[in-house]
């Protein structure tokens, strides 16, 4: 048999690993994504609470602006604009998770197996797992960053409705197709900055936890590489994650939820420093973790249906495990 011939036998995750592993990837991203959504969705309302007030009467009007709390905010948006719009966002989200999930979990693993290298006992040392957590999330969440703008403009499209302001979107195509025309390209990707940040910190928790946690309790625990495991992994992840990426994703929320001028240009903050800056002074800086409970009660969640699906998926269809 010719060496093409024995090439073209061998199985899809073996001729093309990489694209398997970004293809299972992205399905198990989308399950969790779809799952937990709701969450997501009362997370960002939860972000933007206090945001308006300031900049209409200043800082003591953010400041005094009750704090709805997140089952008030979700049993809010069910009563208000009905239950169908917990979802809503819904769509660029999967759209999101399927470019980023896909392109960190490929990033980091080339990066453990091919460039960082593990150690001769096979294991990965923490602080090559931080650098790899970090540069995979980076740029995972570069490539995904129009998505992610159009995701969070469209959970803001219930706000504007109830306060009697027109949509701005007719659905996903349309809002790709408003946000290039008015902001061009280099609008697509407005608020890349602490989009990239945020994600560089959620994968230090997530990957670089998970993985660590993970091949930890394979070496010094009876525990073996199943179910288990893999569930107390990802719940470690979860936590970490939120409590690293929260502050960003307030300054990242914000900022891609702003006015922009016709260059693209946002009408309220300069920049990720501008954003920070102006939430502590004007709402003070627990602020910054305004919707940490949601965060949290979403990540562990996604983080225990991604990893258990990932994992599941790559053991049926022949691929070792992560």
């Amino acid at each position: 048999m010719s060496p093409a011939e024995e090439e073209k036998s061998l199985p899809l995750p073996e001729r093309w690993p990489r694209a398997s592993k970004f293809a299972l990837s992205a399905c198990a991203a989308a399950v969790a994504e779809l799952v937990t959504f709701p969450l997501d969705l009362t997370k960002t309302r939860l972000q933007v609470q206090g945001e308006a007030a300031v900049h209409r009467h200043g800082a003591a009007a953010g400041q005094a602006v009750p704090y709805r709390g997140m089952l008030r905010t979700a049993a809010g948006i069910v009563q208000e604009e009905g239950l169908r719009k917990l979802w809503q966002g819904a769509t660029p989200a999967v759209y999101r998770h399927i470019v980023y999930s896909g392109v960190r979990m490929v990033a980091y693993e080339h990066l453990r197996d091919s460039v960082l290298g593990r150690s001769e006992d096979e294991s990965f040392p923490f602080w090559k797992a931080v650098v790899g957590g970090m540069s995979a999330g980076a740029i995972g969440q570069f490539f995904a960053s129009p998505t992610d703008l159009v995701k969070v403009q469209m959970q803001m499209e219930g706000r504007r409705k109830l306060e009697g302001k027109p949509l701005r979107f007719r659905g996903v195509h349309h809002a790709f197709m408003k946000i290039l025309s008015e902001g061009g390209i280099r609008g697509l990707w407005a608020g890349w900055v602490p989009n990239v940040q945020r994600a560089a910190l959620v994968n230090m928790g997530d990957l670089t936890t998970y993985d660590s946690v993970k091949h930890f309790l394979l070496l010094n625990t009876p525990l073996v590489d199943n179910s288990v495991t893999h569930s107390i992994a990802s719940c470690c992840s979860g936590l970490v994650a939120a409590v690293l990426g929260t502050p960003a994703d307030v300054v990242k929320t914000r900022i891609m939820n702003q006015p922009r001028d016709k260059q693209g240009r946002g009408l309220l903050y300069k920049s990720s420093t501008d954003c920070l800056i102006q939430t502590i002074q004007g709402e003070g800086f627990m602020s910054l973790y305004k919707g940490f409970i949601p965060t949290w009660m979403r990540m562990a969640p996604w983080s225990l249906v991604f990893w258990l699906t990932y994992e599941q998926i790559r053991r049926i269809c022949g691929v070792s495990s992560f």
